[in-house]
């Protein structure tokens, strides 16, 4: 599906364009095309990932599982450029 579909058209839920919206005004400063595991798991940065995840309880299923990222855009899926976000 991911694959077949243009990127800028992909809709994965209803709330796409909320949960974007609040990712970039909240973590507006990430570099999301080569993330930094350690900024991820810092103290601060799970302080304000929790809320962010929290607030579409009830609105999107399985709102809370983890997903595979890929930390550098420009390299596939492999053990030394992949982390489980949760």
């Amino acid at each position: 599906l991911i694959s077949s579909v243009e990127p800028s058209r992909l809709r994965l839920t209803r709330l796409d364009e909320r949960i974007y919206g609040d990712f970039r005004r909240l973590f507006g400063g990430l570099r999301v095309e080569r993330l930094d595991p350690e900024e991820l798991k810092s103290e601060a940065a799970k302080a304000k990932w929790r809320p962010f995840c929290l607030q579409f309880q009830g609105l999107v299923e399985d709102f809370n599982f983890g997903t595979l990222l890929r930390l550098d855009c420009r390299h596939g899926y492999s053990e030394e450029n992949s982390i489980l976000g949760a």
